[in-house]
């Protein structure tokens, strides 16, 4: 019997209008556009690895279609993916660079490592806009979602699953991201501030490459040094590491799952919502995500500087760098309560693939139809 314990998470509102904040509208429209630049750009797509499904399934293609729509059809993507590999992703930022394009996004595999990179392309005068993760070096702006904003959810999310009946000793498990992701570091803090104090971390772990089989070998550790009965909860940074962290505590004969956050909503992720083995995700709007970095790029490149400066209205510092441009998103806690009202009404799953023959009943039960 899954263990299945409603909570309301109260999060920030889901979908953002640009326009509605003040953000101006872009369009495909050149007039503005410097002399020098007109419709027919290059935009370089640098993205970390394929592990998670995101990034081969919404960021690359939204990206180019918004950029395709920016420029009447003119603008280019070049795409390159990492497969985690921080010098394979060096190598490409390089090509990049030897090719000319116009502007980069960047998703750093290892923020740190690529910031020789970052000035190379300052160098010769591209500007690089860090995406979804703030890498290091000087960057012309940055774009991502509230990362704090995340762990506090997932955080918040697991105080509520244990009820009123918390307890200080309770023992937490911490499956952290890859400790070469600020973002990791990032979901973490947020995280603490609401678990410090209410729970015992009795095992913390930063995962490597954020692979799902890392944080399986990791939790089989902490069963091990625990003990299968006396975890309270598992706070997993995103759903791929879940599915790992999953799969050792049935490894170890544990049938009544605890509570296990997540992160980045995907199929398999939202499936064992559904089911009751995972408690819940973090949803994040990957449309709203790259339409905007689509646009931030676009702007940059094209002059646009008032166009610019409305999509990058907050800042924020790197270890290297002081006041970087930036547009945080918003993000939401995804239940079992929530799931029409998030990715089926966004489109980012379809109920038809949810709701596979293993699920019917649960979504039955969650009226997911």
């Amino acid at each position: 019997m899954r263990r299945r314990i409603a909570i309301s998470v109260v999060a920030s509102s889901l979908t953002l209008s640009l326009a509605g904040c003040g953000v101006l509208e872009a369009t495909g429209d050149s007039s503005d556009a410097s002399p020098t630049k007109g419709n027919d750009i290059t935009v370089g797509l640098l993205l970390p690895e394929t592990a998670n499904s995101r990034y081969n399934d919404f960021d690359h293609p939204i990206i180019e279609e918004r950029v395709a729509e920016l420029t009447k059809n003119q603008g280019e993507v070049r795409y390159a993916n990492a497969d985690a590999d921080a010098n394979k992703q060096a190598s490409q930022m390089q090509q990049m660079i030897d090719e000319q394009v116009d502007v980069i996004l960047l998703d750093a595999v290892d923020s740190h490592a690529i910031a020789g990179s970052v000035e190379k392309a300052k160098e010769a005068g591209i500007p690089v806009i860090a995406y979804d993760r703030l890498a290091e070096g000087p960057i012309d702006a940055y774009i991502s979602f509230d990362n704090e904003l995340v762990g506090e959810v997932q955080g918040r999310s697991l105080v509520d699953a244990l009820g009123p009946e918390i307890d200080s000793s309770d023992k937490i498990v911490m499956m952290n991201g890859s400790p070469t992701d600020p973002n990791a570091k990032q979901f973490k803090q947020g995280a603490l501030s609401e678990l410090t104090g209410k729970v015992t971390i009795a095992q913390s772990f930063d995962t490597k490459d954020w692979k799902p089989e890392n944080a399986q070998a990791n939790m089989a550790a902490a069963i091990t040094q625990i003990g299968k009965d006396n975890i309270a909860a598992v706070y997993s940074a995103n759903d791929g590491m879940a599915g790992g962290i999953i799969k050792a505590l049935e490894a170890a004969g544990v049938t009544d799952l605890p509570p296990i956050t997540g992160q980045d909503a995907e199929l398999a992720g939202v499936q064992r919502i559904v089911s009751g083995e995972q408690y819940m995700s973090v949803y994040k709007s990957y449309p709203q995500e790259a339409q905007a970095a689509a646009e931030m790029a676009v702007a940059k490149v094209q002059s646009r500087d008032i166009q610019f400066d409305a999509l990058a209205r907050d800042r924020v510092d790197s270890p290297t760098h002081k006041g970087i441009p930036a547009q945080l998103v918003s993000v939401v806690a995804l239940t079992r309560d929530n799931i029409m009202d998030t990715v089926v009404a966004d489109g980012i799953h379809k109920v038809a693939d949810i709701c596979t023959a293993e699920y019917e009943d649960a979504c039955a039960e969650l009226q997911i139809k």
